[in-house]
């Protein structure tokens, strides 16, 4: 096999050009047999996989340097690097990560996880090797889909005024460039990026520049008559105008053409932008014909594409999604807004439904909650429905354009608390913290599958921000006995008894369930509360248990720093309280991948190491 010559960096430069395919198509095997196993990012991994060879191919490594945009797309990158190995590992705690680590690997010389930043980051490691003179290209490849995102413009906008190399990969797998406009400038791109019209074209205009009076009035007509000639013919022209090289599209399942364009884009002394045509999921049938539901899997059968695990529960997603749409047909005023995740954030069956109603703002988080500002200002409901580590993007525009307008906007945070296998860039665990601080904003976290829903129902008559918080899986269904109704800012008594009193957010109450038991089984009498708003606290509730219990435990799938249990302590401390506080929460580090049973444990935050805790401090 091709694919066993690849043992370490570099390795991929000795094999025979009329081996790639070969090599190709068992990296791909290689990917789908380990992500079946481990689960991951499988989609989008399949679609890059003849683009990072030619990446390979044509850069030296490490001396270059790449940059993958959000770099869930990296595990070929990671092959090719000497990590064959390590896949068995691939996002369990202590193993591989499924992005890119500098702590891993030498040629991984960024950290990645969020959209739209390799442009920023790129143009950041060109400068710092200019100003201290370190040869070597860098490369940033970016999605289509990324380059929806403000802040990849921002980082184009910088990159067309530098005087040095920088490529640009623009990976597009959605197919939008017609064939006889292809055709026209794949001939334009190959011969503006061949070394002769490069050096013809700069030798003109050092010439026509030494004219006196007239010569650089000349450079400049002749350019705008260029430009609007190429206009006509050339996709692109957009980077062009800034000031970066277009080159493309070019196809990106071709290693040979991806080589030779990569090679002669080295040569330009400025940015310059290759446009990659791929097939997201290529390779593999069931991820081609359904690349966003394969973008990020948990173990599956690769005969059917089925997931191993079998799904029996709503998750809270899904209850969600059942929720606002019964909402917004009662209501023709709610609207909802999803930042390039209709899927993954539940609001498929709305967009569906209402679809002139529903707004997908691409991967554009703050202008996602600007727009949501507008909506309120102007007397509708909306919803954003948005993952917790992807909603900190747009801080800003909560705090400046949501709650300073006191605005009813409904923050829906998905995948909040630990988020497991993806790792730092995805846990949502600061939530509490960066929205805590805001004033008019308030924030809910239900206990189970059933308060969700009720907060929902509450949230279409509170006329302020709220946000409402739950975490990632299968909602919890006990406790359904206990559904009084929400009452703002107050708390419920689930058991209320004396001794220690456990004062539990979301979906730490589960666990709160669990260890009330095993204090129980020692003899203690255990009061358990769901605090149910994070913010305001309940006062009242506290100063309640405060007066007849010796210890209080907060428990929060947060970080501590800013926290509900750290607000707790505060809160007493000022009310001159005599009980011992004890705050469970995520200590104030970022958090790696692995399982989420796991990574509690690992943390302190499952029933034994808490039960533990408490009897340490009694």
């Amino acid at each position: 096999m091709v694919i066993e010559k690849i043992n370490e960096l570099n390795d991929i430069k000795e094999i025979p050009k009329e081996e790639y395919p070969i090599l190709a198509e068992e990296i791909r095997t290689f990917l789908i047999e380990a992500i079946s196993r481990q689960g991951g990012h499988l989609a989008s991994n399949l679609g890059v996989v003849e683009l990072t060879m030619a990446l390979h191919l044509a850069l030296e490594l490490p001396e270059d340097k790449i940059i993958f945009d959000v770099g869930h797309q990296a595990y070929t990158h990671k092959l090719l690097t000497g990590r064959k190995e390590d896949f068995n590992t691939l996002r369990s705690y202590g193993g591989m990560s499924g992005f890119p680590k500098r702590r891993e690997n030498e040629c991984d010389c960024f950290d990645t996880g969020h959209s739209s930043t390799s442009i920023s980051a790129g143009l950041g490691v060109v400068s710092a090797n200019e100003i201290l003179g370190i040869p070597g290209t860098v490369a940033a490849v970016i999605g289509d889909g990324a380059l929806t995102g403000g802040m990849a413009f921002e980082g184009l906008n910088n990159a067309a005024q530098l005087k040095r190399n920088f490529m640009i990969i623009l990976n597009d797998n959605n197919m939008s460039i017609s064939e006889n406009v292809g055709g026209m400038s794949s001939y334009l791109s190959n011969m503006r990026a061949g070394e002769m019209y490069n050096d013809i074209k700069n030798g003109v205009v050092d010439t026509l520049n030494r004219i006196p009076v007239i010569g650089d009035k000349l450079v400049s007509k002749i350019r705008k008559t260029k430009s609007s000639i190429k206009q006509l013919v050339i996709p692109g022209m957009l980077f062009e105008d800034m000031g970066i090289t277009y080159l493309g599209p070019v196809d990106g399942h071709n290693v040979n053409k991806m080589v030779k364009i990569f090679k002669e884009a080295k040569k330009l002394d400025h940015a310059v932008l290759i446009h990659v045509m791929t097939k997201k999921g290529k390779g593999y049938v069931p991820a081609e014909k359904y690349p966003s539901v394969f973008h990020g899997v948990s173990p599956f059968h690769i005969e059917t594409g089925q997931p191993i695990a079998k799904k029996d529960k709503p998750t809270y997603t899904d209850i969600f999604s059942k929720y606002i749409v019964r909402l917004a047909e009662q209501d023709e005023s709610i609207a909802a807004i999803t930042a390039a995740m209709p899927d993954g954030t539940g609001l498929k069956k709305f967009m569906q439904k209402f679809p002139e109603r529903f707004f997908d703002v691409g991967i554009a988080e703050e202008h996602a909650v600007t727009f949501a500002a507008g909506l309120a200002s102007a007397g509708m409901k909306p919803y954003f429905a948005v993952y917790s580590s992807f909603l900190q993007r747009g801080y800003d525009q909560i705090l400046h354009d949501v709650c300073i307008q006191d605005l009813p906007v409904v923050f829906v945070v998905d995948r909040a608390g630990l988020v497991g296998n993806d790792g730092e860039t995805h846990q949502g665990i600061f939530d509490f913290s960066y929205m805590s601080n805001i004033p008019n904003m308030n924030i809910f976290a239900p206990k189970n599958k059933y308060e969700l829903g009720d907060a929902l129902l509450f949230s279409k008559s509170f006329e302020h921000p709220l946000a409402i918080r739950y975490p990632r899986g299968e909602a919890y269904d006990g406790l359904k006995e206990f559904r009084s109704p929400i009452v703002f800012g107050k708390s419920e008594y689930i058991y209320k008894e004396k001794d220690i009193a456990l004062v539990t957010v979301g979906s730490m109450v589960q666990v709160a369930v669990e260890v009330r038991e095993l204090l129980k089984k020692q003899g203690f009498n255990v009061t358990l509360v769901n605090a149910r708003f994070v913010k305001p606290i309940d006062e009242n509730m506290l100063m309640e248990i405060s007066d007849f219990h010796r210890m209080i435990v907060t428990m929060e799938e947060n970080v501590l720093n800013g926290g509900y249990g750290e607000r707790v302590t505060r809160f007493l401390v000022e009310q001159e309280k005599d009980c011992e506080v004890i705050n469970v929460a995520i200590p104030n580090v970022y958090v790696e991948h692995g399982s989420v049973a796991v990574l509690k444990k690992e943390l302190g935050l499952d029933k034994d190491s808490i039960v533990k805790r408490i009897l340490e401090r009694w």
